[in-house]
C-alpha cells in the first residue's frame, strides 16, 4: 500500500495510508499523542520498577520505542523492548522522519530503526529492542511482560486486529498486574476485554480523542 509523509499540528511527523484513509498517529500530533497514551498512561504507570518489559503491537514508524527509550534514559530504568509490525517502513520513508532535535536522540533513532529484525539491539545502557517483521497473530513466545502498547489501526480501518481471540493472547502474554494501554476507547473493544478478565479503565484521551483505554491484568 502506498504510504506518504505528513505533519501533524504539533509539528512532528506521520505516515498516511491513502488506501485505508488513516493515518499512523492522530493528525491533532503524533508526538503528543504517543506521550499520553503509552508514556503517560503506560510507562508511568509502573512507578517504582526498576526494569519493564513492553510489547509494542505495530511498532510503524518507531516513535513510540523513541519515547521509551528516552523515558528509559531519563529515568535510569532498563527496558526491553520487543516490537511487533507487519509491514515495516521502507528505509527511503524512515528517513525523512525527524522527531527530535537532540543528536543523541536523532543517533538512537537511526540506530533503533536501522537495526536488524529479529536481532536484539542495545540502543543506549538502559534500552534494548527486538523488532519482529511478523503479525502478531503468527508470532509465538514463551516471554511475558510488563506493558503492551497497542497502536494498530482502528477497527474501522483494520477489523482484523481487535477481535476478540487476539486479546485474550495477549492477556496470556502479560504478567499478572500487566497493563495493555490503546488509544481505542470503542465499547465492544471494552467490554470483550472484561469478558476476558482484564480490568478496564477508562482514561481521559490525548487531545482531539475524548477517551483512551487501560486494560490491566488483574493478580489472581
Amino acid at each position: 500500500m502506498k504510504k506518504e509523509l505528513c505533519i501533524t499540528k504539533d509539528g512532528s511527523p506521520t505516515i498516511y495510508v491513502p488506501q485505508l484513509d488513516e493515518s499512523y498517529h492522530s493528525m491533532h500530533g503524533s508526538i503528543q499523542e504517543a506521550n499520553h497514551v503509552f508514556i503517560n498512561n503506560g510507562l508511568k504507570y509502573f512507578k517504582d520498577n526498576k526494569q519493564l518489559r513492553v510489547l509494542e503491537i505495530g511498532f510503524g514508524t518507531g516513535l513510540n520505542a523513541l519515547l521509551a527509550a528516552k523515558y528509559a534514559h531519563d529515568n535510569q530504568l532498563m527496558i526491553q523492548y520487543v516490537g511487533l509490525e507487519a509491514y515495516a517502513l521502507d528505509k527511503a520513508l524512515w528517513q525523512q522522519i525527524s522527531y527530535s532535535k537532540t543528536s543523541h536522540e536523532k543517533s538512537w533513532y537511526f540506530n533503533m530503526m536501522s537495526s536488524p529484525w529479529e536481532e536484539e539491539s542495545a540502543i543506549h545502557p538502559y534500552f534494548k529492542i527486538l523488532k519482529n517483521e511478523i503479525k502478531v497473530q503468527q508470532w509465538e513466545t514463551q516471554e511475558r511482560f510488563d506493558v503492551v502498547f497497542y497502536d494498530a489501526f482502528g477497527p474501522r480501518a483494520q477489523p482484523e486486529m481487535w477481535h476478540y481471540a487476539l486479546f485474550e493472547q495477549l492477556f496470556g502474554l502479560l504478567d499478572d498486574g500487566g497493563i495493555l494501554v490503546t488509544y481505542c476507547a470503542q465499547g465492544e473493544f471494552k467490554r470483550n476485554l472484561r469478558d476476558i478478565g482484564y480490568k478496564v479503565e477508562s482514561l481521559p484521551g490525548p487531545i482531539g480523542k475524548r477517551e483512551m483505554t487501560r486494560a490491566i491484568k488483574i493478580n489472581k
